[in-house]
């Protein structure tokens, strides 16, 4: 099994995956800022390591990710303004695949945004913003020579996982529930040979494990 350290663990996808990634017995790195967050994650049972994107540089972060032997990024403003996106989404991504390249952790999952996110909708500075960071991440991991992947999910839901889900490099824009997207996180580190792609992520009919082997025979 393999010791995984989660950038982003006490968000709501990241949760699920500490929990789920527990429960198959890989070891787990939970990052996070608040205090009151460690207990939490324990629960999930991560172990927790106290930091913050917001202050943490490359050497620093390289240290508490060492001896992991995969990185997730799922780390996020979640809305709360231009300014912490740039910083945790933008520069945190950044930061954070530096750290990798020193700890010598090939293995990179980054959760990103499915491109037609809201489109259709009355557009607003902010979310144009988001767009725009989360692109330029994407571009920032792709020229690095990480193992990565990069996982764009349709609108999150907090719904129950129904396990099935439509996974490839381009399909329709839909919905997701986060289960299902932390489901998918554990199954593509479990499958190494999917590697520097990018996924799209829906619900739909096909078993996650089936979905991502798929994905590792094309």
């Amino acid at each position: 099994m393999s010791s995984v350290f989660v950038v982003g663990a006490a968000g709501k996808v990241g949760r699920r995956l500490c929990n789920q990634l527990s429960e198959r017995g890989h070891e787990v790195v939970a990052l996070h800022r608040k205090p009151e967050q460690g207990p939490e994650l324990k629960a999930l049972g991560a172990n927790p390591t106290a930091g913050s994107l917001l202050e943490l540089e490359a050497p620093a972060l390289a240290e508490l990710m060492s001896g992991s032997d995969v990185v997730v990024f799922t780390a996020g403003a979640g809305g709360a303004g231009m300014d912490l996106t740039n910083a945790i989404d933008g520069r945190g991504l950044e930061v954070t695949v530096e750290a990798a390249t020193l700890a010598g952790i090939r293995r990179f999952i980054l959760v990103s945004v499915f491109p037609d996110a809201l489109r259709g909708e009355e557009p607003s500075a902010g979310f144009e913003n988001y767009i725009a960071v989360k692109k330029r991440s994407d571009v920032r991991l792709v020229a690095s020579n990480l193992d990565w992947v990069i996982v764009r999910p349709g609108t999150l839901l907090d719904t129950p996982g129904t396990g099935k889900v439509r996974a490839d490099v381009a399909i329709p824009y839909g919905e997701v529930p986060r289960d299902d997207v932390a489901a998918t996180i554990v199954e593509l580190i479990q499958q190494p040979d999917v590697n520097r792609t990018i996924i799209e992520l829906t619900q739909g009919e096909t078993a996650i494990r089936d979905a991502v082997h798929r994905l590792a025979r094309a």
